[in-house]
């Protein structure tokens, strides 16, 4: 089929195609030529540099979102050691409400946007902006009454007190009271993500962050005259990053600059769409949970050898969460890619698209974990020099690092598990890599073992993760018989 020829579903129209205030009936064919200039893109132009071109933008939110939390961190710190001690179990639980808002849930109206485009149906697609601000004002909500209500039982329970603790429920209570705006910011740059429009995005945070980087400190310090509020200023200014954010993708949407023309006056929205995202989105968490679950675990067993080996995991393991924006910096164009040409009814070209994904992520995160392998030391001394951490960290680069590639190759076959509607085999990887990490370090524990086997059962599960997941794309499940 030529690229002027008209394009039509191969199968019945997805569950979002029947709501029936628009789509009594099948979509009608929309000729290529009636499509959006970036969905033309999509279906169009060669594919390995199609993704290198919306992977750099989207590596680049994925990196910048990293350093603002690095530097909300850091800024705290300088208030003291019982801040730090404070704030410290709650950037974790922000950071899981951001990754499933924007990874999880976000990723289920990115590949359903690029899917509808692929149609033609534009407008079906635009609605889409009004969806997702009712699931961020529901979620939202949901996030706030639980964290607000939970909170002082939670933070208790992980050891927080004193000073600490008071800390801890003050800069809680403001960053989760104000969950709206992170649920809202997240899903509203999904929607535009789903055009295949990463510039903006990387516009709206790249600018946040300028706003944030000395708003912060203004917030925490003081500044001008006026008293700072210590550490919940922190959560203050994250509040009015996601809230000038969220403003900017509304005025981009409404406004009618983009692709998509959502209207003023709310739509009737039916179930069905906001089901078939929180599907996707729901299985998308748990491979996200059980990523950082499996590294909680592998932790508390290495963390058995000392202070030395856990201080050397340490290091080694935080190259491994680099790899995750530099993987789904290319997992998520290819995820963008393949729902627009599910929906155009181009197969072949899907398929190719998730193999060509395949292939760069593979290579590129394994030739990271090469030269890490071979050069521990380059990466490990800059955390510590102490002999004890640098071989730690330097065992684990060598036992770990040379099957870096296969989570990439997992994480690019979990965003074409998105696309493709077809989440089961990465959930199931997902969970047998983290069963994997649990066996490994019981077995560990009853043989009386180096700290260092604990590895050994980390490169196995990279291996299961990447593997587990690969038949449904080999079966070209999802891809000739989509979901509907």
């Amino acid at each position: 089929m030529s690229s002027s020829a008209v394009l039509l579903r191969r199968t019945e129209a997805p569950a979002d195609a029947r709501c029936p205030q628009r789509h009594a009936s099948p979509p009608s064919r929309a000729a290529a030529t009636d499509l959006d200039p970036r969905t033309r893109m999509l279906l169009e132009q060669p594919i390995a540099p199609l993704i290198l071109r919306l992977a750099l933008p989207n590596a680049t939110v994925m990196m910048v979102q990293i350093l603002i939390g690095l530097l909300e961190v850091y800024f705290v710190s300088r208030t003291g050691v019982d801040a730090l001690a404070g704030v410290a179990p709650v950037f974790p639980l922000v950071s899981l409400v951001v990754a499933i808002a924007q990874g999880a849930i976000g990723g289920g109206f990115v590949t359903t946007v690029a899917r509808a485009l692929g149609t033609g149906r534009i407008g079906n697609a635009s609605d889409y902006a009004w969806y997702a601000v009712v699931l961020g004002v529901l979620l939202g909500l949901a996030t706030s009454v639980v964290m607000l209500t939970l909170g002082s039982q939670l933070y208790g329970t992980m050891g927080i007190s004193g000073n600490a603790l008071a800390i801890a429920l003050s800069y809680s209570g403001i960053i989760f009271a104000g969950a709206i705006p992170i649920w809202l910011f997240n899903l509203l740059m999904a929607v535009v993500r789903g055009t295949g429009n990463l510039l903006v995005p990387v516009i709206v945070v790249c600018s946040g962050a300028l706003i944030l980087l000395p708003l912060s400190p203004a917030l925490i310090f003081g500044a001008f005259g006026y008293q700072g509020l210590g550490p919940s200023g922190g959560a203050v200014a994250m509040l009015v990053y996601y809230a000038f954010g969220t403003l900017v993708y509304a005025v981009y949407l409404w406004g009618h600059f983009g692709a998509l023309k959502p209207s003023f006056r709310m739509p009737t929205l039916s179930l069905a769409p906001m089901l078939a995202i929180l599907r996707v989105g729901g299985m998308s968490a748990v491979v996200s949970a059980t990523t950082n679950l499996t590294l909680a675990i592998v932790t508390a067993y290495v963390a058995i050898g000392g202070v030395e080996a856990l201080a050397g995991y340490g290091a080694g393991s935080r190259l491994e969460f680099l790899l995750v924006p530099l993987a789904y910096g290319i997992g998520g164009p290819v995820g963008i890619i393949i729902s627009a040409n599910l929906g155009a009814g181009r197969i072949d070209r899907a398929v190719k698209t998730s193999w060509i994904g395949v292939a760069m992520a593979c290579t590129l995160t394994e030739l990271i974990g090469l030269a890490a392998a071979a050069f521990p030391e380059a990466w490990i001394g800059l955390f510590s020099q102490d002999p004890a951490v640098l071989q730690i960290g330097a065992e684990y680069l060598h036992r770990v690092g040379p099957f870096f590639g296969f989570f990439g190759l997992g994480y690019v076959l979990y965003c074409a598990g998105q696309a493709t509607r077809r989440m089961e085999a990465s959930v199931l990887a997902a969970l047998l890599r983290a069963a994997i990490a649990v066996a490994g370090g019981y077995a560990v524990i009853a043989l009386k073992a180096d700290v260092t086997w604990n590895f050994i059962a980390v490169a196995v599960g990279m291996v299961a993760f990447g593997l587990f997941a690969l038949p449904p794309l080999i079966r070209r499940a999802g891809y000739d018989d989509p979901l509907a």
